[in-house]
């Protein structure tokens, strides 16, 4: 078999479409797709006639050989005060604002809790950028 199969992921992003919509048409029999195991593969041919255009070749290349890897963190820290949160949610802003446009993906959102003076912070991005992110907010943490 050497025809491109594309994800749903991949279909979503390329169409700029949430994943559950391109679910939606997969099971409605919008968007011929195969199912293999728990998850939809959608043949390059079928998604270039749904769309009524050709997926670029560039996009097709790249898809089949890079490698993309992503992490989901969530951070609970106990006994934090306002100000402390306050400087963590800034190091995160400025550490995800300072990045180069072909890098990776990083988001981060900060939940403080006043009252149980607790901080939650929930970061997806790339392996070593989370990482280093993760290493910043130690030296916060523990300084």
């Amino acid at each position: 078999m050497n025809e491109r199969l594309h994800s749903v992921d991949e279909v979503a992003e390329r169409l700029g479409l949430h994943v559950r919509t391109v679910r939606s048409y997969v099971r409605d029999g919008k968007l011929p797709a195969v199912r293999i195991g728990k998850q939809y593969r959608i043949a390059h041919a079928d998604l270039e006639a749904f769309t009524g255009r050709p997926v670029p070749e560039a996009l097709r290349e790249s898809a089949a050989r890079e490698r993309h890897s992503e992490v989901s963190s969530i951070v609970e820290v106990d006994a934090v005060d306002q100000a402390t949160a306050h400087r963590v949610s800034t190091l995160l802003t400025g550490a995800t604002g300072n990045r180069q446009s072909g890098d990776e993906p990083l988001r981060f959102q900060t939940f403080y809790d006043a009252e149980r003076a607790r901080l939650k912070i929930i970061i997806v991005g790339g392996l070593g950028e989370t990482a280093r992110l993760l290493e910043y907010m130690e030296g916060v943490l523990t300084s």
